[in-house]
């Protein structure tokens, strides 16, 4: 995505180095690592964020669309709230997963949904025909942003990650407003 993507509240762009600081704020906090899949290590400090941000910087301009990772900018004060990402699942041949990532003083506000909703859609005119979220079981929150999103429950696996997830898909028909 060499543009960004705006909504009524948010922009997504790309990760910018000097975002260290409000990225820790997402990926340092342990509410929100326990639930990433694949799982990550709670980042320690500003300067181990830093090295993260510069691989998923680097790392960037090197995927095929519409994989990639992008920062989650709230439009009314500038500031970092979130993480969105689109990555190849295991075994790395061709499911699409849609992840996002929120700091916990933004939850339960409808930004993920709001954000996951503008990235899929710019991701189904990439020549892709779906794409699929997973979830812990006890993840209730990521359950239903799946369910805002207008995904639909797949089932249940343990094919990804080596962890017992929920599966959720969407197609460009099921984007609704």
């Amino acid at each position: 995505m060499s543009e960004e993507l705006t909504t009524e509240r948010l922009v997504v762009r790309e990760w910018r180095l000097d975002d260290a600081a409000a990225a820790l704020a997402i990926y340092g906090t342990e509410k929100v690592i326990r639930w990433l899949t694949p799982a990550m290590g709670q980042v320690a400090d500003e300067a181990a964020m830093r090295l993260v941000l510069e691989a998923w910087v680097e790392a960037q301009p090197n995927m095929t669309p519409p994989r990639g990772r992008w920062a989650v900018e709230r439009r009314e004060d500038g500031e970092v709230i979130g993480g969105l990402g689109i990555r190849l699942l295991p075994p790395y041949k061709e499911d699409l997963e849609l992840s996002w990532q929120l700091r916990p003083d933004a939850w339960g506000r409808g930004y993920a949904a709001e954000g996951g909703r503008a990235l899929a859609g710019w991701a189904f005119t990439q020549e892709i025909d779906e794409l699929f979220a997973v979830a812990r079981p006890a993840n209730a929150r990521a359950i239903a942003t799946a369910k805002r999103l207008g995904m639909s429950w797949v089932g249940e696996t343990d094919k990804y990650y080596n962890l017992r997830l929920q599966v959720f898909r969407i197609r460009p028909s099921d984007l609704t407003e």
